[in-house]
């Protein structure tokens, strides 16, 4: 029995973090949502909310968990594809540009609380944008073999475009999008050659 509530609990705490996900838009940012209008849509009434979350915006940091998540399982996986000898930088881009196209309102959200009013909401942002700087900045250690000082840079570098071209994407059409990716993948493929012309000046020479 306590199973079986137990997943129903789930189940309606998935409804209200898809209700607020369906409400999200160019238009109207998460402050604008309305707790009632979220029970709506979850099917459920204004006063169950709070048996699942404190307030909207103990809901609103969970969106920006989850999506900061997925975005990095995502890339987990494409990095798993320079094993079978595909392009890191494309498979990582590509990876990318696909999380922003099918999680629209995931992403809108990381961008538009990333500067917001909510202090709890910008460092939920800041900690979402740090991890996934510090697990690009581990795999150029650790598979790359660059110093932690130069992986650092080339890591910051890397993210800050992927981010801006991310909201570029936004409302861009099939055709401008993969003109971003292709052109962003050129992008970092030219900071990938600068780290690497770094590193080796940096070797002494006998």
């Amino acid at each position: 029995m306590a199973g079986i509530r137990a997943a129903q609990k789930e189940k309606t705490r998935r409804a209200l973090i898809q209700a607020a996900m369906n409400q999200l838009s160019a238009e109207h940012g998460y402050a604008s949502l309305s707790l009632r209008e979220v029970a709506r849509e979850a099917g459920i009434a204004p006063t169950s909310f709070y048996r699942h979350f404190q307030n909207m915006e103990e809901l609103g940091l969970t969106l920006v968990d989850e999506g900061g998540l997925t975005l990095r399982q995502l890339l987990r996986q494409s990095r798993q594809q320079i094993a079978k000898g595909g392009s890191i930088i494309r498979a990582s881009v590509t990876t990318f540009m696909e999380f922003v196209n099918n999680n629209t309102a995931i992403f809108r959200l990381l961008l538009q609380e990333k500067s917001g009013n909510s202090r709890e909401f910008r460092m939920a942002v800041a900690r979402e944008v740090e991890h996934f700087t510090s697990e690009l900045e581990d795999y150029l250690v650790d598979e790359q073999k660059f110093t932690r000082e130069l992986a650092e840079l080339q890591a910051d570098a890397i993210v800050r475009i992927v981010f801006s071209v991310g909201a570029d994407a936004l409302d861009a059409d099939n055709k401008e999008r993969q003109r971003l990716t292709e052109q962003t993948i050129h992008q970092l493929r030219i900071i990938a050659r600068g780290a690497e012309a770094t590193r080796t000046a940096a070797i002494p020479t006998e």
